[in-house]
C-alpha cells in the first residue's frame, strides 16, 4: 500500500494545494465534487504531481516539507518547465 503525497492546481486561479491519500484518484475526485472543505471554492482540480512513499509517517513528512517556503521553491523547480508553461 502506498501513500501519496500530491500537488493539485486549481483551474479557477491557478492556486496550488498539496495533500497526501492512500486513493490518490477518489482523493482528487473528493475535491472536484466539492467535498473537501478548504478547495471547494476552487474547482475544478487537477493533478499536476505526485510521490509515493511506502510509509506513511514519510508522506506526512514529505507533505509538511513541501507546505513550507524551502519546499515550494524545491516543488517549482521541479516542475520547472511546467511552471513556465501555464503562464
Amino acid at each position: 500500500m502506498f501513500y501519496y503525497i500530491y500537488v493539485l492546481e486549481s483551474g479557477k486561479d491557478g492556486s496550488l494545494y498539496i495533500g497526501y491519500t492512500k486513493r490518490l484518484r477518489e482523493r482528487i475526485v473528493k475535491h472536484n465534487l466539492k467535498s473537501v472543505q478548504s478547495t471547494k471554492n476552487k474547482t475544478p482540480w487537477k493533478c499536476i504531481y505526485f510521490e509515493a512513499c511506502l510509509n506513511k509517517e514519510d508522506a506526512e513528512r514529505r507533505e509538511t516539507y513541501l507546505k513550507t517556503s524551502q519546499g515550494s521553491r524545491l516543488l517549482k523547480r521541479r516542475l520547472k518547465e511546467y511552471m513556465y508553461s501555464r503562464k
